[in-house]
């Protein structure tokens, strides 16, 4: 009855699952099969993995290997999950922990090697805002190849996306270009610090808040919630001994809290670092604002983190759809059109730590890459912008948005599941729970194995979201979000 077993990981516990030789037959494959001893088996229901038993051995190693049995993977598929798993720690390049192995995308879809299809709301986590191999960026993108793909040298378009950015970001008067987001935000809170004198080499974040993969990001970005504000709970082994002490933590949309850390160490906080939209939190009416007013009295610098909202929620980002400005922010993902660009951008006066005159003034910061502003990269991001100036563009994704944000909502309600979509419609996610969502501490409630198996049930319905959030493009149809639609009540009542 068994033509072969596939793995998966749930902390130190190991599944073993049975699969019929024919996807036709998974109905009938009732008997439990056992294999060692210290089992407990668990039956899953027939609307999830039809037919299946699971057999569940302790391990004391964990695989990483999940085989979804509702898709049709292919021989060639799964031996690239195989391969993928031997070759990669944990099986993934180490964003996406899924079987899932993609071979292209075009517009609002993608494919794996399988030949599945799904809509994609994962859009590379945000930066194909334009769909996947949109046809003026493609052009852009092979012109350019055409003439060059590196120089380390400044060169034309680089000036031109610049300019692009100084034109649009409302906080922006010079730029400098990293290859990455993790880059951006490290060297955003280097210049603060540069800029502040000797003395102050403090940075406060926020309890939730996502920086990168930096050190000094790696600060209760996935804290347990318990830790007494400011202490910080490291997210990383490997990080320096001293390191927490030079980041402060602050709860997200607690102005009195907020206030409170900011003026018990405004004389050693060189910045203030914050996604203006936390992940999927929006900012409380006032509180971007009271964070702009205490950093300017106690001259501090505000970074924001726009990675994420940069050229999202507005063409100006998160500063223009919200209405505050802060000294310094990062871009990233829609600014490089899908290539590995990100940048620092801000007022010019901070800004000059990056020059090197100002070593006179021993405050200059070196920022060196190969790839900074990398040419290809450039053409992208300037072509991805002039399809975002188009008229009506940001009006579609948030209509867009909104359907799927309303749809997902009512789809639970029918299915009696108390939940709560949070973020703004071009980015937004479901948490199970009926707990108001306002900060960090608040998203601790939702029940991630719910949303886990949530997940399962839109992938094998054909909707890309392996993990967390709703990434919205302007060229999602209206028959993708019709089809959306119907999965999200299909999932919901599945559940």
């Amino acid at each position: 009855l068994v033509s072969g077993l596939h793995v998966a990981s749930r902390g130190s516990v190991t599944m073993v699952i049975a699969e019929s030789p024919n996807a036709n037959e998974f109905g009938s494959l009732k008997r439990q099969h056992l294999f060692g001893s210290h089992q407990q088996i668990w039956r899953l229901p027939r609307r999830v993995f039809p037919g299946l038993s699971i057999s569940v051995l302790t391990l004391g190693k964990p695989m990483a290997t999940e085989f979804n049995p509702t898709r049709n993977f292919s021989p060639a598929h799964k031996t690239l999950i195989e391969q993928a798993h031997a070759l990669f720690p944990g099986g993934s390049v180490g964003n996406v922990y899924d079987d899932t192995i993609l071979q292209r995308g075009v517009g609002s879809r993608v494919w794996d090697v399988s030949g599945n299809e799904y809509i994609d709301y994962l859009l590379g986590s945000g930066p194909m805002v334009c769909g996947h191999a949109h046809h003026q960026v493609v052009a852009a993108v092979t012109e350019q190849i055409g003439k060059g793909t590196t120089f380390f040298a400044t060169h034309e378009l680089a000036v031109k996306l610049a300019a692009a950015i100084v034109d649009a970001v409302p906080c922006a008067e010079q730029v400098r270009f990293t290859s990455s987001g993790t880059e951006a935000t490290l060297y955003a809170m280097r210049a603060a610090r540069a800029a502040s004198g000797s003395g102050r080499d403090k940075i406060l974040k926020f309890e939730g808040g996502f920086h990168g993969m930096n050190d000094y990001a790696l600060m209760s970005t996935f804290a347990s919630g318990t830790a007494q504000l400011p202490a910080n709970e490291p997210d990383s082994a490997g990080l320096p001994g001293t390191l927490p002490s030079t980041v402060l933590i602050a709860p997200f949309n607690d102005v009195d809290q907020t206030a409170e850390i900011i003026e018990r160490y405004q004389t050693e906080l060189a910045g203030v670092i914050v996604e203006p939209m936390q992940r999927i939190v929006p900012p409380e009416p006032g509180f971007l604002e009271a964070l702009r007013e205490m950093t300017q009295r106690y001259q501090i610098a505000l970074i924001f983190d726009e990675i994420v909202t940069g050229f999202r929620l507005a063409f100006g980002g998160a500063q223009e759809y919200y209405g505050v400005v802060p000294d310094l922010c990062t871009l990233g993902k829609i600014v490089g059109g899908g290539f590995p660009l990100a940048a620092v951008t801000g007022r010019a006066d901070l800004m000059q730590c990056f020059n090197p005159a100002a070593r006179t003034t021993k405050q200059f910061t070196p920022q060196i890459g190969t790839l900074s502003g990398n040419p290809v990269a450039a053409a992208a991001g300037l072509s991805t912008l002039d399809v975002l100036r188009e008229p009506g563009t940001y009006e579609k994704l948030f209509a867009t948005g909104q359907q799927l944000m309303t749809g997902l909502g009512a789809a639970f309600a029918k299915a009696g599941t108390p939940v709560r979509i949070c973020g703004e419609p071009p980015v937004f996610d479901v948490l199970i729970t009926d707990q108001e969502i306002s900060s960090y501490r608040d998203t601790l409630s939702n029940d991630k194995a719910a949303v886990g198996r949530f997940n399962q049930q839109l992938l094998s319905r054909g909707i890309f979201r392996p993990d967390s959030k709703f990434y919205v493009s302007i060229v999602h149809s209206q028959g993708d979000v019709d089809q959306t639609l119907a999965v999200f009540d299909a999932a919901a009542a599945a559940m």
